[in-house]
């Protein structure tokens, strides 16, 4: 399932091509430049650096440890899907069905449903992130919007889902998935009962 998917408009798109032909154009610049003034040697020692690099907040890893795991299930991409997913993950779905424990049987369960289903559309909105004090335990929620053809047909979806993560080896992986889907609300049609018998009255 994917956090708001990028939805490129043109204006965005032409933006983007600007920048490229403007950093291309740049390059282009320098290198002529170079060219121009030939090589001259340089016995300028390179700037030191720190070696360090700005950490990457767990919350923000968690949240991408989401998106790729929603992204390799559209895709189909197993080896993928398997990457955010623990061995000894356990999935419990939206229907009356035992939880499936292992990677081996959701594996199974996922080609099965996955065969099944194509075109698909998942959308995720609102999520939200908590990690434990140890930060090594943390769990997230949010809601998902599905749409595709499944068996041939047009088929539309929405529910949530929470997931609980561990960190190991400096690494978050999903360990367990809840995933409750919302039924949608049907019209009641009245019951047609004849007209209403007036009572009688009791003394």
């Amino acid at each position: 399932m994917i956090r708001n998917p990028n939805k490129f408009t043109s204006g965005r798109l032409a933006y983007r091509c600007f920048s490229l032909l403007l950093v291309l154009g740049f390059t282009l610049a320098l290198a002529a430049s170079a060219v121009a003034q030939k090589k001259k040697k340089d016995n300028t020692p390179p700037p030191a650096t720190t070696g360090s690099l700005v950490p990457v907040p767990d919350e923000q890893k968690i949240d991408y440890v989401i998106g790729e795991m929603l992204g390799a299930w559209q895709l189909g991409d197993t080896e993928k899907l398997h990457e955010t997913i623990a061995d000894d993950m356990s999935v419990v779905s939206g229907d009356w069905a035992p939880p499936v424990v292992g990677w081996t049987n959701y594996l199974a369960a996922y080609k099965v449903q996955r065969a099944r289903v194509q075109q698909v559309r998942l959308e995720r909105n609102n999520t939200f992130i908590r990690i434990s004090a140890s930060r090594t335990v943390a769990w997230g929620c949010y809601q998902w919007e599905f749409s595709a053809v499944v068996d041939g047909q047009p088929s539309a979806a929405h529910g949530q889902t929470t997931l609980v993560l561990e960190k190991r080896a400096d690494k978050w992986l999903i360990v367990h998935n809840h995933t409750s889907l919302v039924q949608s609300s049907q019209p009641v049609t009245p019951v047609n009962i004849g007209p209403q018998a007036t009572p009688t009255p009791k003394p």
